[in-house]
């Protein structure tokens, strides 16, 4: 059974058993009663994990199914990123004489067995569970070795030696324009820390590549100064989030003859990187975060970096949609750029008239037990580049997670006063 196919056997089974039509789960999940027959039937994907989760608990999962669900949709996903190329077989290794072990050092642990996220690279832990395991060779055995791919099994791969990374952006000056943004671990060290960097308390044996248990806290051995600590966590990043799924705009300095219709929010990163597109106005970041170890970790807080204002550039802006409308609108932590200090300031939402309630730090995290932040920044002064700053805590040590789009500052820009276009569909074309 493929990925798509054990995904679409939960999403049946799980409607089946919550006695909802698909009309009725259709509507809360703002989508169309096709399109929801397509997940269950296997000939469709969901873009996001935020459907999934909305449909968990529609259907009344519990906590294991919720994650068994988004565990499958996290592989199914990766093999569509991926394509249906067939797995290339693995050569036996032929025996070779027995040589002297060489002394610990750079050389030997690049040698450790890794799936790269990013520039980082992800170490196998010590112990996992009989799933961890089998659903690590299932994915091994098909060669899903591509960045994009190990963005979307950040649920099932261990911790990272050092800072991690998802996905590209298009360039510098350019859109976010990867698959997904990146989260980065950053600290407070005594100099500015390289992009990418972690610093913390943690003792150094929290830092090794292969950890087999979390050292007690009470004879955990006092860190080095300035020493890194590698960040529990793991976080996908998708910088691409459109309202409803479909309402967004875009900057470019391309013509309208020159831009290609607007994309379904799923191959937005490629369209806005191959337009050199900046998000017009407002931008919305999710973040989803797991834990890699066997406690949780405390998220303490969130703070706004903004590297750079500068003059909005005079671009034209393309709407993806003349409105979509949605009944939902998700609570976020809502970001005003132009503020001369920016705060993520918790803000409510609404579901069809019901509150849903703002979310609130502290928050726990584990393997188990994901979050999903969504943060909602918004201009109408500057064209601005910035990254969030995640806080966090665990038996191991402290720091912080830098969120940002590939190891680049995430983008938005002001687009106040500019020519705006939608695309008419009878017409195929953009017009004002």
């Amino acid at each position: 059974m493929s990925e798509a196919e054990d995904f679409a056997r939960l999403m049946r089974e799980l409607k089946e058993r919550g006695g909802l039509s698909y009309g009725v789960l259709a509507r809360r999940l703002h989508t169309s009663t096709s399109t929801l027959h397509r997940y269950c039937n296997g000939e469709a994907l969901p873009a996001e994990f935020a459907v999934v989760d909305r449909f968990a608990r529609a259907c009344g999962a519990s906590a294991a199914e919720a994650v068994d669900l988004h565990r499958a949709w996290l592989l199914a996903d990766a093999r569509r990123r991926a394509g249906t190329a067939a797995p290339a077989p693995v050569p036996a290794p032929e025996p070779e004489p027995p040589v002297p072990a060489p002394a610990p050092g750079p050389a030997a642990a690049a040698e450790t067995a890794v799936l790269v996220v990013g520039p980082a690279a992800v170490a196998e832990p010590g112990v996992r569970p009989r799933w961890y395991r089998r659903r690590a060779a299932v994915v091994g055995a098909a060669g899903l070795a591509a960045g994009a791919v190990a963005v979307a099994l950040l649920a099932v791969t261990g911790p990272d030696r050092g800072a991690p990374h998802a996905g590209a952006g298009a360039g510098p000056g350019a859109a976010t324009g990867g698959p997904a943004g990146s989260a980065s671990a950053a600290g407070a060290a005594p100099s500015e820390p390289a992009a990418g960097s972690a610093t913390g308390s943690a003792p150094p044996s929290a830092a090794s590549a292969e950890p087999t248990a979390a050292p007690a806290p009470s004879s955990a051995p006092p860190s080095a100064p300035g020493q890194a600590t590698a960040a529990p966590l793991r976080a996908a990043v998708r910088s691409h989030v459109w309202a409803a799924g479909c309402d967004h705009a875009y900057l470019s300095e391309r013509g309208p003859a020159s831009v290609p219709p607007p994309p379904v929010e799923a191959d937005a990163p490629a369209w806005a990187s191959a337009q050199r597109a900046v998000h017009a106005g407002d931008q919305t970041v999710e973040v989803t975060l797991h834990g890699t170890g066997g406690g949780a970790v405390v998220l303490e807080g969130l703070e706004v970096r903004v590297a750079a204002r500068r003059t909005p550039p005079a671009w034209n802006v393309y709407q993806m949609s003349q409105g979509c409308g949605g009944g939902i609108t998700p609570a976020v932590f809502a970001v005003n750029l132009d503020a001369p200090r920016p705060l993520a300031r918790p803000v409510a939402g609404n579901d069809a008239g019901n509150r849903l309630p703002a979310p609130a730090f502290p928050m726990r995290v584990s393997a188990a037990e994901p979050v999903v932040l969504r943060v909602a920044a918004a201009t109408t002064g500057c064209d601005c580049d910035w990254s969030l700053d995640l806080r966090w805590s665990s038996p191991t040590g402290s720091g912080t997670l830098r969120i940002d789009d590939g190891g680049r500052p995430l983008r938005t820009s002001a687009a106040t006063g500019r020519p705006v276009y939608g695309y008419a569909l009878e017409q195929g074309r953009w017009s004002r």
